[in-house]
């Protein structure tokens, strides 16, 4: 299995452009080591696959750019097969716009919860129909699938798993539906290679725990490190929690339990601009190196 991390920042990017926090400052001027992120997305593929998008950033057009290794077959081509999504969220779905111009149908994976967001309260699936339209998938949470099966190479097994939070603010029927996000559990038959990709959790329980430890890596909501951020910047008022993210430090923080694992890599993704382990030369920076535990950045390239 080979897996590219293509965006390694939360919603907004880092710097985020109407961004003055002391993160995106240092991104800017330069007063402290800090490497400029785009929003979270993630391409994985069979030994011997195509490559699928999980997610698809507003930053796609150039994310796509890091996964061409070879000249395009014809004067249209894409380096991907399909689209997974883990949620709904705009960061997360705006760049299925750009991917338009596809000269298929776009074959799209997601829940029945994703799906009903993005044909009724944000009709983006509408919109692509009008262009190269949409082949929809279902993914049902605990229930296994295979991606690129029927081709000559072995298919990448995904099982996607409930993991918390609500639907986007743009949901005007804002219930949770126990479908909202989505991790998924990743495996190459051909390799026996494991991972999970996790952008969104808002709890460690020992069930979960316990998927980490039999994977070779994975890739875990690293959002923010206070459950208080965002109001400690003079943001917003909701906390990490709130918003369906674990946050990293405090008694009942991810990088404790995180730091428990003996089996996985363990690196951080999705990592909001105002979270100070951006920074190199931070304490937090140093605090979750010293756990043994990396930071995604975009170009990232993990093989198993």
């Amino acid at each position: 299995m080979i897996i590219r991390v293509l965006g390694s920042a939360a919603g907004g990017g880092f710097p985020q452009w109407n961004c003055s926090c002391p993160t995106c400052r240092a991104a800017r001027e330069g007063g402290a080591p800090a490497v400029p992120r785009s929003q979270s997305s993630l391409a994985v593929r069979a030994s011997d696959g195509p490559w699928f998008l999980v997610n698809a950033s507003p930053d796609v057009r150039q994310q796509l750019e890091l996964l061409r290794e070879a000249p395009a077959d014809g004067v249209r081509s894409s380096p991907i097969a399909g689209v997974v999504l883990t949620d709904a969220e705009i960061d997360h779905t705006t760049g299925l716009l750009i991917l338009r111009e596809g000269a298929e149908p776009l074959q799209l994976w997601s829940t029945e919860a994703v799906r009903r967001a993005l044909t009724t309260d944000n009709p983006l699936l509408r919109v692509l129909e009008g262009y190269s339209g949409v082949s929809w998938h279902p993914l049902e949470p605990g229930r296994g699938l295979s991606l690129g099966a029927g081709g000559s190479s072995a298919p990448l097994e995904v099982v996607p798993l409930a993991v918390g939070g609500d639907p986007p603010r743009f949901v005007r029927d804002s219930a949770a539906s126990g479908e909202d996000a989505v991790a998924l559990a990743l495996r190459d038959p051909a390799t026996g290679g494991r991972a999970m990709y996790v952008p969104v959790i808002e709890r460690l329980d020992d069930a979960m725990m316990s998927r980490l430890e039999a994977c070779d890596c994975i890739l875990v909501d690293g959002t923010f490190w206070r459950d208080d951020e965002l109001a400690a910047a003079g943001i917003g008022g909701r906390t990490a929690l709130e918003m369906g993210h674990m946050p990293l430090s405090g008694p009942d923080g991810s990088l404790e339990r995180l730091a428990r694992l003996k089996g996985p890599r363990t690196i951080l993704v999705h990592i909001n601009n105002t979270n100070p382990i951006l920074l190199e030369d931070s304490a937090e920076r140093r605090a979750v190196e010293s756990a043994g535990i990396e930071i995604a950045y975009d170009g990232m390239l993990v093989e198993l």
